[in-house]
């Protein structure tokens, strides 16, 4: 890629957060490929990765950069510090800045790299850095209301339950209420700042 770049590294004791680059493609792809079959209703499992070929991927980096660049989504690919495997994606959307600084927390692990903790580990070291260095102040996930596994880790990393927003999402054909966490910077530990402008200012 050439021209200016957004590049936010994030590290945590067994991974590596950060944009992802053309040379990924590899791990990327392996990742993906790797997964097991579906392991319930919540889980992509197989996906087809029939298009996803080097050309491709190198596109996709780019819409990244440009969504970064433009203070609209930052995604960060999930690498394991010890082996360089790419285990998932985490990404902060901005909802609105100025003198809200509100953002919306997506993320996902492959099926086979479950239960070992880097979810939790790769949500919060994502918090802190959405709060220290990306400058929201109020960071929420939408969780289906039945989806144990993702309310269990939201409240492990100091979110609150806030409400359920009805109808807030569509899928499978029907518009789905969600339990809204939210977490703040005193959620953890950490000093509560007045607004500035976005990162690219905007």
């Amino acid at each position: 890629m050439s021209g200016i770049s957004w590049a936010l590294t994030i590290n945590t004791e067994r991974l590596i957060l950060r944009p992802q680059q053309p040379s990924d493609h590899e791990t990327w792809y392996a990742g993906f490929s790797g997964r097991l079959p579906k392991q319930h209703q919540y889980d992509d499992g197989l996906v087809s990765l029939d298009h996803c070929d080097r050309q491709w991927f190198a596109d996709l980096c780019q819409r990244h950069q440009q969504q970064a660049l433009t203070d609209r989504v930052f995604v960060f690919g999930i690498f394991s510090r010890q082996t360089d495997q790419h285990l998932g994606n985490i990404d902060l959307s901005t909802i609105r800045r100025q003198e809200h600084q509100w953002a919306i927390l997506g993320y996902e692990i492959h099926n086979q790299h479950w239960r070992q903790g880097f979810g939790r580990e790769a949500v919060r070291a994502t918090l802190i850095a959405g709060f220290e260095t990306l400058g929201y102040h109020r960071i929420e996930a939408a969780i289906n209301l039945d989806n144990q596994a993702s309310i269990a880790l939201a409240q492990s990393v100091g979110m609150q339950k806030e409400c359920i927003r009805r109808g807030f999402l569509y899928e499978n054909e029907q518009w789905v209420d969600h339990f809204i966490y939210v977490a703040l910077p005193s959620d953890l530990g950490l000093v509560e700042k007045p607004p500035t402008i976005s990162p690219s200012g905007i």
